[in-house]
């Protein structure tokens, strides 16, 4: 089996080794692991049963794909550190870190011919439920492209995506999980102000969450049609949707993710 390196342990990179493990698609021993503090990362890996190496140096020289799973402030050192080693052992480097294009990547490592593939998952691959965008480099290859495509299709979906379109997607993908989880709490909220515990009304909202981002995904309706769907005249999901519009609700969500878009961009 490929060995698979991750540098850096953060609740990102867990979330996807956790969903690897979950369904079996990766084995715990071929998996490898180091971060900046052994103390974060050391008990992780013997929870899991992966392998803890003691430098970012002995990930690439053991692995054939590596996950850079770091901060933006921190990955020019760690680039600069594997450098010779992803040039010598020909390791795919998959980044996931946000805001740092394949080119500023492929810039400091000065090598056209490193393989390069580009990911923005969400926390929801944790679950197998979550959503990745993928964009390589012209050096990967079809086939190493591939590989990882169908490796990360086990966490759920993952979508081909231009470079330039990553900060919207963060927004859109990578940070909404915690936009719907605030509109969850938000009913779940409203029904214990009538009464409901916050236990009961967070799974009756939850449920209903998640039945309707299925049937969105298999209607042959836009979700405004499915709206009007749920809309009988005069009737009460009429009076709250007005309700929601009068407090701005479309408005609020357009400025969260512009917001997050800024966020994303700003250097």
């Amino acid at each position: 089996m490929v060995k698979i390196g991750f540098i850096g342990a953060g609740n990102m990179a867990r979330a996807i080794i956790n969903g690897w493990l979950a369904t079996g698609k990766v084995a715990a021993a071929d998996i490898l692991i180091h971060s900046a503090h052994r103390q974060s990362y050391g008990p992780y890996a013997e929870e899991k049963g992966l392998v803890p190496v003691e430098s970012n140096k002995e990930v690439v020289e053991q692995a054939e794909i590596v996950f850079l799973a770091v901060k933006p402030l921190v990955l020019g050192s760690v680039l600069a550190e594997i450098k010779q080693d992803v040039q010598t052992k020909k390791s795919v480097l998959v980044s996931m870190v946000s805001g740092v294009s394949l080119a500023e990547i492929q810039e400091v490592l000065g090598n056209g011919k490193v393989e390069l593939l580009r990911i923005m998952p969400n926390v929801n691959v944790e679950i197998n439920e979550g959503i990745t965008a993928l964009a390589g480099n012209p050096t990967l290859t079809d086939e190493h492209y591939h590989f990882c495509e169908d490796l990360l299709n086990t966490l759920g979906k993952t979508t081909p995506l231009a470079e330039k379109d990553f900060s919207t997607f963060v927004a859109l993908g990578g940070s909404s999980p915690a936009f719907v989880y605030f509109f969850i709490d938000s009913l779940a909220r409203a029904g214990v102000k009538y009464g409901l515990t916050k236990k009961q009304a967070t799974e009756i909202a939850a449920q209903a969450v998640m039945g309707s981002a299925k049937k969105i995904l298999v209607a042959s309706k836009t979700p405004w049609e499915l709206v009007d769907a749920v809309s009988s005249p005069g009737g009460t999901t009429v009076a709250g949707l007005l309700a929601m519009e009068e407090a701005g609700f479309m408005t609020s969500i357009v400025k969260a993710v512009d917001a997050t878009i800024a966020k994303d961009q700003k250097k």
